[in-house]
């Protein structure tokens, strides 16, 4: 007898295509669960009770977000680095394709659009729509529908596969609204432990596949949205997709180990471990890049001038600067700005990284590295 949390049925075509029963599955709540669900919890709110101390925590967002849709759209194929979408983010254009930018842009937009969002409109099928309209503005897979959920049978597999061939074959049409349903309604569900209810919830999302492409994506938004809405966070510095791509084939293969056998435990226990690593995480770097900033502000304090001391503000949250668009955004005049710029490049808080002797790009490196470490996928 299937252990499969859902009905595999043959299509006309031949093919299967899975159907996942309602949400949630009956959970065994042993000791190691019991014990993975607290230690998770007890980090995000480490890491929440600590993010609404920091001093500049709206500013510290903005690289933590952009970090986690380079990462996110990189699980989706896009070549784009971190470097590239800062650089061009301060006015500097880096070795970098402009439609891998723009979807990681995109990604960026969907986030904040839904943390404004989710204050007036609860996490539902409408917002996830309108998340993915966002997220497939003028980008690759545009010719799917933006907005839209399929009206025609998608499947996942290898370059090249077809449904007779894929790994995987969500909902036919005719069963996708019930099933997003459902799917709703446990959304709405506040029985379980958040960080249980999300697990539950990211995978049924990504076994429902509403959307032609772009599913990846709105899965992992589900995530960070659903923890702020909750309450949870009361700012978006935990991310998933760093853990996800560091663990990508492990990813994959639980979330097929539910499909397959009903291995809900091995899943929950990989979602909450996560969890758990990516909150130290957040909370490591976030503190180091402060202590940073602090010894920066110390450095730029007994200057003449005011402005190298607000530089160091504007790093925290892009630590490439050129003097065009940092005189632009500061509202102060071109041959001020350069100056500016000079002196803390003296004191060694930047470093001109282009070698032009026009149009130069400054990068505060040591931030760039702390933004730029590989996840710890390991306690």
């Amino acid at each position: 007898m299937s252990k499969s949390p859902g009905k595999f049925i043959r299509a006309q075509g031949g093919y299967k295509f899975y159907i996942p029963n309602p949400l949630p599955p009956k959970i065994e709540w042993d000791i190691q669960l019991v014990n993975a669900l607290s230690q998770a919890s007890r980090l995000v709110g480490q890491l929440a009770g600590e993010g609404s101390k920091l001093p500049n925590p709206h500013i510290l967002i903005k690289p933590f977000v952009t970090r986690e849709a380079v990462l996110s759209s990189k699980i989706e194929g896009s070549q784009a680095t971190l470097s590239d979408v800062l650089a061009a983010d301060a006015g500097a254009m880096l070795d970098a394709n402009a439609s891998d930018i723009k979807e990681v842009n995109n990604y960026i937009a969907a986030l904040e659009f839904g943390i404004q969002r989710v204050k007036t409109l609860p996490l539902s099928l409408r917002l996830l729509k309108e998340l993915h309209a966002k997220l497939m503005d003028h980008v690759r897979g545009q010719h799917a529908t933006p907005g839209e959920f399929r009206r025609s049978q998608n499947w996942i597999g290898v370059a090249g596969c077809t449904l007779a061939t894929a790994t995987y074959v969500p909902p036919s049409i005719e069963y996708l609204m019930e099933c997003l349903g459902d799917f709703e309604k446990f959304l709405y569900d506040t029985t379980l432990p958040p960080l249980i209810q999300i697990a539950l919830a990211h995978y049924q999302f990504e076994a429902i596949h509403p959307f032609l492409d772009g599913n990846g994506r709105v899965g992992r938004l589900l995530i960070i949205l659903f923890l702020i809405e909750r309450e949870m966070l009361p700012t978006p510095l935990l991310y998933l997709s760093a853990f996800f791509e560091a663990t990508r084939q492990e990813y994959y293969a639980r979330l097929l180990a539910v499909t397959q056998a009903g291995d809900w435990q091995t899943w929950l226990h990989y979602f909450l471990n996560g969890v758990a690593r990516q909150s130290e995480d957040a909370l490591s770097r976030t503190c180091r890049i402060n202590q940073l900033l602090e010894n920066w502000r110390k450095k730029t304090a007994g200057l003449a001038t005011s402005v190298p001391h607000q530089l160091v503000d504007t790093l925290a949250s892009n630590p490439f600067l050129t003097i065009t668009q940092a005189s632009e955004s500061m509202g102060i005049s071109y041959t001020t700005m350069q100056r500016a710029i000079e002196k803390i490049e003296k004191l060694g808080i930047v470093h001109e990284i282009s070698g032009n002797q026009r149009n130069r790009v400054y990068c505060a490196k040591d931030i760039l590295t702390i933004l730029e470490e590989p996840a710890k996928i390991k306690a």
